[in-house]
């Protein structure tokens, strides 16, 4: 088994620190992962992206020129690796910044249209955006124990941070809800 997914969006909405904590569940799960962050001079605004790579075997290489799934939180992100997608791969929108007629260009994907920014008003915290993304992607895809790795939430964050382990915890769920009302 091996699964690879592009996050893409715009720097400041957390795509980088999704695909980390993506490649941290894997690892603790115990799977070989590549975790390769890329992001544009100016950051907050600009692009961001970051290729995850999971695996029973070893990875021959960090990046894929055809991901079996891609990750759009912006309109900017789906044009450029939408494209990217392999046939019959999962393409997850989220659709509280790209509307779905941006999205109709290749019928040979399974899409799935997120509300990011509605799951994450529920929970209470609009910055949790791309953990209910997360937490979609996860559920829908079963590459990962979901609640195995939503437990590792703590362990991935900083002592600093940790005040923010229920409100990620949270969002994950709150993505993995939205997932099983379709």
């Amino acid at each position: 088994m091996e699964y690879s997914v592009v996050m893409s969006g715009f720097g400041g909405q957390g795509v980088l620190m999704m695909g980390e904590l993506l490649a941290f569940c894997g690892m603790k799960a115990g799977l070989n992962v590549t975790w390769m962050p890329a992001y544009g001079v100016e950051m907050r605004g600009g692009s961001a992206n970051c290729t995850v790579v999971l695996s029973q075997e070893a990875i021959g290489a960090p990046l894929t020129g055809i991901p079996k799934a891609v990750i759009a939180m912006s309109e900017p992100a789906l044009k450029k690796f939408g494209p990217q997608l392999r046939d019959n791969g999962l393409l997850m929108i989220n659709s509280s910044l790209v509307n779905e007629t941006a999205a109709s260009f290749n019928s040979n994907t399974e899409t799935l249209m997120i509300p990011t920014l509605d799951l994450a008003t529920e929970t209470g915290n609009e910055k949790m955006a791309n953990l209910t993304m997360l937490g979609a992607f996860l559920a829908h895809t079963s590459i990962l124990d979901f609640n195995q790795a939503a437990a590792q939430v703590s362990s991935f964050l900083s002592f600093e941070k940790q005040k923010l382990v229920p409100h990620i915890e949270k969002a994950l769920y709150k993505g993995k809800e939205y997932i099983e009302s379709l």
